[in-house]
């Protein structure tokens, strides 16, 4: 989804002076500037001399929340533009080349300019600090408004609608010769690439430390034609996304792991060392040294298209591409596949592949056996599921999920729109094993708790599901599944002696990652073990997820319902 490059070597400056240096920009007069738009048109800001109220956008090509503000600005230019406002896009990236602003434009048919701020030279002088972030100047060029967009979207959030259109807002009190009313307001969004104002230093460069980091823990998804939205495989493309990687980091937000590593050890665990963290923020704090070009390690070789053994079946979503809203939060679609399976099916390997990932957020994909009715959507067994970061399921060698002949595949896909009009086409390609050679059953399994009456503003919610093994088992994985309400997750072993065990603790959960848990080593739970999974919920206004914290909520499909489904995976219990 993103791309770039440009300028000089160099880099970020840290976030603390960032957030330090930037006061606000509203009472400020903008300067005279001259800047080239991505055609390569010189645009000098006298030439808005005619216009009312002039609009700086600070957007970023590859910024998801850029990307899905860029229609809403291109219909804000076209409602206003006859009031005498002029919408002007600035991009101050250092990553972000001419070319690929111009490529921007193009996808999102943006009609205004983008002016390319080489240098951040205006960034600065403004205090702009991330994008998409607003500037609104009157008619003096004195900046009156400095934020958002409007609420919609934020840092893991979307609502179906923005309830506050700030923007808007302050562009009619202008034309209406009133004061803003809310001059100032929080832009959440990427941190713009800055230029460094330092010479880079210090031991910890690009070469030698950081891209093999990167190569080890990140290029995985942030490469081309992966789920994440910027690629991390080249100095120039890190070096643009610094400042953000190190917030990110530092907030816990990457990689994506929420287990508490005070309980159980997990083969997939995502966590960067203290260690690894710290080169991360030296490199930062020291300006970015790139290193010697001989330090660079080898570009890590990943499997392209499928990451299983070549499937034995392919079922898609559909005949034809789904198209995908280009804005708005999208109903959960579903889509039933008969594969016609005459006999039983054993599956030794199967892997959900989307599409289209810069708008599939993630796949659950299960079966309906013969003459049984699909529960609330999903079938009576779960095959396997996609998220980003989550890898296919593999058994080991001589066991397989059973599918029984005449099974129906039920896909549970739900999308999230990027700023553009999408197509995708997901599929689950399947692996059998040969009946003969499969010694042990996988068997995918959930503890749900469907009777959720979470009332209206609760922030703390507590709701119970359990399961009971009437055989012992050695658990496998574990997949905590709630909406956006959902606030924290525990999974818990009651053995028949009365002794207690967490499993797993997910003590911030969080909607956009649905991670699979695989443990580091199967886990024996006896005949008559109970697994009891607590789940919290936050209705509360506090909640920027919450699509409704005035309502009461129940089970249901939908983000706006809620879930409390625990699944899991087995083995028999004794190896075999």
């Amino acid at each position: 989804m993103h791309r770039a490059a440009i300028l000089a070597l160099g880099c970020l400056l840290p976030v603390a002076s960032l957030a330090a240096e930037t006061k606000g920009a509203v009472g400020q007069k903008v300067p005279e500037f001259s800047l080239r738009d991505q055609y390569g048109k010189v645009h000098a800001l006298a030439d808005y001399a005619d216009r009312k109220v002039v609009v700086l956008a600070f957007l970023g090509n590859e910024c998801p929340l850029a990307r899905l503000y860029a229609a809403r600005l291109k219909q804000i230019a076209g409602e206003y533009g006859p009031k005498g406002v002029a919408v002007v896009g600035v991009n101050a990236n250092r990553q972000d080349a001419l070319t690929e602003i111009a490529a921007f434009a193009r996808q999102q048919e943006i009609t205004f300019p983008i002016l390319k701020d080489a240098g951040n030279v205006l960034a600065d002088q403004l205090g702009a600090e991330r994008t998409p972030e607003l500037f609104v100047l009157d008619r003096d060029r004195v900046v009156r408004y400095q934020g958002r967009v409007d609420d919609q979207y934020g840092i893991g959030f979307g609502r179906p609608a923005a309830t506050q259109h700030d923007l808007t807002a302050a562009l009619d009190a202008l034309l209406a010769g009133r004061d803003v009313r809310n001059p100032v307001t929080e832009a959440p969004g990427c941190l713009i690439g800055r230029v460094a104002k330092k010479e880079p230093q210090g031991s910890v460069t690009y070469t030698n430390q950081i891209a093999r980091l990167l190569n080890d823990r990140c290029v995985r998804c942030h490469r081309a034609g992966e789920i994440a939205p910027f690629p991390l495989t080249s100095f120039d493309e890190v070096v643009g996304w610094a400042a953000t990687i190190r917030e990110v980091i530092q907030e816990g937000r990457m990689p994506p792991w929420f287990a508490n590593p005070a309980h159980g050890r997990f083969a997939n665990d995502a966590r960067l060392s203290d260690a690894e963290k710290q080169l991360v923020y030296d490199w930062v704090d020291n300006g970015c040294p790139e290193g010697e070009a001989g330090d660079l390690p080898t570009p890590p070789h990943f499997a392209e298209g499928w990451q299983i053994p070549q499937p034995d079946l392919v079922l898609y979503i559909e005949d034809e591409p789904v198209k995908v809203a280009a804005q708005g939060v999208l109903p959960y679609r579903y889509f039933l596949v008969d594969p016609f399976f005459k006999e039983d099916k054993w599956v030794k390997a199967i892997e959900c592949r989307p599409g289209n990932r810069a708008v599939v957020h993630h796949i659950i994909a299960g079966f309906i056996k013969p003459k049984q009715q699909p529960r609330l959507g999903l079938g009576g067994g779960t095959l396997v599921g996609y998220a980003p970061g989550m890898p296919p399921s593999k058994y080991p060698e001589g066991a397989a999920l059973l599918v029984p002949a005449g099974s129906k595949v039920v896909f549970q896909v739900h999308y999230t729109p990027n700023g553009a009009e999408q197509f995708d086409r997901s599929c689950v390609g399947m692996v059998f094993a040969d009946p003969s050679e499969v010694r042990e059953k996988v068997e995918g399994d959930e503890a749900a708790n469907t009777r959720l009456n979470i009332p209206p503003g609760e922030p703390n919610y507590e709701a119970k599901s359990h399961h009971t093994f009437r055989e012992d088992a050695r658990l496998v994985s574990l997949t905590p599944h709630m909406h956006m309400r959902g606030k924290s997750f525990r999974y818990e072993a009651v053995y028949p002696g009365g002794r207690r065990e967490v499993l797993l603790d997910v003590p911030r959960y969080d909607f956009n990652w649905q991670l699979r848990y695989d443990l580091a080593e199967p886990k024996l739970l006896p005949k008559g073990t109970e697994l009891v999974c607590t789940a919290h919920y936050d209705n509360s206004e506090a909640n920027l997820s919450n699509p409704n914290p005035k309502r009461r909520v129940h089970w249901g499909d939908q983000t706006w319902d809620e879930m409390l489904i625990g699944y899991f995976t087995t083995l028999p219990g004794e190896k075999k």
